[in-house]
């Protein structure tokens, strides 16, 4: 088991269920779209994002994206992370059928993917270890992943390759990667994306 300081926010009782037997930490479900409604356990997430501090791990579908938005703009004081999954297209064990995107949620994907993705977001790291310069939406211009024609294709192809949602939006990939990345080792990986 892999302790965790922060609490680990998610959608439903299934992903605690799989995150429960990865990690020692508080993980707390919302329910999916249910939290919208929830005053109760929004203020139970603001108190812990100011006292340990919330990883939100959402599925990386269109429903994840809105909740973990709505957690975003909701909760405004102390520590809020965010861990991305990558887009991978199937159906978890339990259900009949795929979800409506035909994508993996927390539940299907690997154990390894999600130690990476709670792992790589930011919470554990040490400052020094972190990037100092912060990567802007003006970077992801300069580097042709914004803006230029071909701009959709190569940021596209950079998600895949970093293992993150097709659908993340500029200003979630600039906080993503000023956790991870510098400047400089942004357009390398660019660069060779290119050849």
């Amino acid at each position: 088991m892999i302790a965790v300081k922060q609490a680990i926010v998610v959608e439903g009782r299934y992903d605690k269920n799989k995150l429960s037997q990865i990690f020692d930490a508080l993980i707390v479900p919302v329910g999916g779209f249910a939290i919208f409604n929830d005053v109760q356990t929004l203020d139970f997430l603001r108190r812990l994002a100011v006292e340990r501090g919330i990883i939100i791990l959402t599925d990386p579908d269109g429903a994840g994206l809105v909740i973990r938005n709505f957690l975003r703009s909701a909760i405004q004081k102390g520590q809020v992370y965010h861990a991305y999954i990558g887009a991978h297209e199937g159906r978890e064990k339990r259900k009949n059928i795929p979800s409506k995107e035909g994508l993996l949620g927390v539940e299907g994907v690997t154990e390894e993917e999600i130690v990476h993705a709670v792992l790589s977001c930011g919470a554990a790291r040490e400052l020094q270890d972190v990037a100092t310069e912060p990567i802007t939406t003006g970077d992801l211009y300069t580097l042709g992943l914004s803006g230029k024609p071909n701009s959709a294709a190569l940021r596209r192809q950079l998600l895949c390759t970093l293992g993150l949602p097709l659908n993340m939006s500029s200003g979630a990939l600039c906080r993503w990667l000023s956790g991870q990345l510098t400047v400089q080792q942004l357009g390398e990986i660019v660069r060779e994306l290119q050849m």
